[in-house]
């Protein structure tokens, strides 16, 4: 809320100073009469305006830097979330004792790569893809790929970053 009033503070300041000015400049231009002041007053008036935009400019720089250090507290975040994702996905690949292939099929999954893709990228046929997909779920206990992703959502979500244990899959009997 102080934020907005700032903001709107200095654009009312700036917009006071701009007018005066503007309206100075375009009521000679277009030849409209005006009632004589004193010069003092004009001046004060004239030195009030150029303070204004001064103190819009002030807070302009101020609103700059709020946002830029906001930024900045933003970027650390975002990059201790992907960090801290990583972390997740490492260990829960370490306790489900994924292969080297399977870690990175499972990777390519988490990030939205289809079988089709995830051969390709990895110049191996369909079939090998399905074969270590199906591995992955029976790992991780999950019955797809988006059982498998929520795994790693529940755990970011949690106050701990502890890898969900496999689910034992429920028998179809």
């Amino acid at each position: 809320m102080r934020l907005n009033f700032i903001i709107l503070l200095m654009v009312l300041v700036q917009t006071a100073g701009a007018l005066f000015f503007i309206g100075d400049i375009g009521m000679s231009v277009l030849g409209i009469e005006r009632q004589p002041i004193d010069w003092r007053l004009r001046e004060a008036m004239e030195i009030g305006a150029a303070i204004a935009l001064l103190i819009g400019l002030v807070l302009s720089g101020v609103l700059l830097l709020q946002s830029q250090r906001r930024l900045g507290r933003a970027e650390a975040r975002l990059q201790r979330a992907s960090g801290a994702f990583i972390e997740v996905v490492d260990e829960s690949f370490a306790l489900w004792a994924l292969t080297r292939a399977e870690r990175d099929v499972a990777f390519l999954l988490l990030k939205g790569f289809s079988t089709q893709e995830i051969a390709g990228i990895r110049k191996t046929s369909e079939g090998t893809v399905k074969a270590q997909t199906n591995a992955i779920y029976r790992k991780a206990g999950v019955s797809g790929r988006g059982q498998l992703l929520s795994l790693f959502i529940d755990d970011l979500l949690a106050e701990t970053h502890i890898p969900t244990p496999p689910i034992e899959p429920v028998s179809r009997a």
